[in-house]
């Protein structure tokens, strides 16, 4: 790297505020979090910190004054395109022992930072990488989150016509969430048809709304939104145009009762805290790759939302609860 950018880079890093502050005090061990968005914008970005910051509090607890563990928090904002400067400025900083974040993309990201400077170590959920010995990752089963999505969408709807609307396309979209969201819904009802779109962006309500408008036109009814704050526009397009809508990777249902029909969960807060005192512990397994799901416990179909009962008609809910008791007895292994 140029000592130019380099320079511009890191001066970058003084300018970046976090959902939480460093501590004033000397620690032994300094642990950063790296949220590639906006911690109020994403349930899923929530609960990392949420994770992260309740490992720390309760390792600090038993330890002395001293050696107590330093956290800090980035948040990265929405623009994709700035995260890897300044995942890079965050780490060229060369103050903390790990790096932990949540996203598909990270592990892309941070192999080329590596190369300046090999002693960084990275903890990565929602990502996959195998291999490189100063990366963990942990991802959740999203074969199992999608086809279980897709799988209510096409009990529910009565037009065989569902959509799904991503902020933009990436390997884990392309690959695993939209082709198993409609191997889901085609195992429900054969014949239905998954109609996807991109929003563009991670932020853009107006754009969802407007997409998810054009689908109600085509007779889409139930719709898929997985595009950060622009599903508040997907939102209130269901809403007022009568669509169902299926929730992911957090509980949802409080967000238009009657109008979301599921939520598939990843249980973020349980991992992010378990890698994290996994690590404070010294007991990371540096360069392995975890995939957990329905049977590990740390992805959920949420059966028990008093408006999923008082919404899935009865006869659906229990086709739902088979299905998730197949695949927690390994009966059903959907990959």
């Amino acid at each position: 790297m140029k000592k130019s950018i380099f320079v511009a880079i890191l001066a970058a890093a003084v300018l970046f505020s976090g959902c939480s502050k460093k501590a004033e005090n000397k620690s032994s061990k300094a642990v950063a979090v790296f949220v590639p968005g906006i911690c109020d914008d994403s349930p899923t970005y929530a609960m990392l910190v949420e994770g992260i910051t309740k490992a720390v509090n309760n390792y600090n607890a038993s330890i002395s004054d001293e050696k107590k563990v330093e956290l800090f928090v980035m948040e990265a904002g929405t623009n994709q395109a700035e995260w890897g400067p300044k995942i890079t400025a965050l780490t060229a900083e060369q103050k903390y022992d790990v790096i932990i974040s949540s996203n598909p993309s990270l592990p892309d990201l941070v192999e080329p930072i590596l190369q300046q400077f090999p002693n960084q170590k990275y903890i990565l959920l929602d990502a996959t990488k195998e291999g490189n010995q100063n990366i963990h990752t942990v991802s959740y089963n999203q074969y199992e989150s999608a086809y279980l999505t897709g799988y209510i969408g096409g009990l529910m709807s009565k037009t065989h016509k569902m959509g799904l609307i991503a902020a933009q396309e990436y390997p884990v979209m392309n690959n695993i969430l939209y082709p198993y969201y409609e191997k889901g819904a085609k195992a429900a009802v054969e014949g239905t048809t998954v109609d996807f779109r991109v929003v563009g962006n991670w932020y853009d309500a107006t754009k969802g709304a407007e997409i998810a408008d054009a689908l109600f036109k085509n007779n889409v009814d139930v719709i898929l939104p997985i595009c950060g704050g622009a599903a508040q526009g997907v939102i209130n397009s269901a809403v007022n145009n009568g669509i169902y809508i299926t929730w992911f990777d957090n509980n949802g249902f409080d967000r238009a009762p009657g109008t979301i029909i599921s939520s598939t969960t990843m249980e973020q807060v349980l991992m992010s805290e378990k890698v994290t005192t996994e690590f404070l512990n010294g007991n990371t397994p540096w360069g392995t790759a975890e995939m957990v799901g329905i049977k590990e416990g740390f992805v959920n179909f949420v059966q028990d939302d008093p408006n999923y009962i008082n919404t899935v008609p009865a006869d659906i809910r229990a086709k739902m609860a088979d299905l998730v008791q197949q695949i927690k007895e390994g009966t059903l292994e959907i990959k």
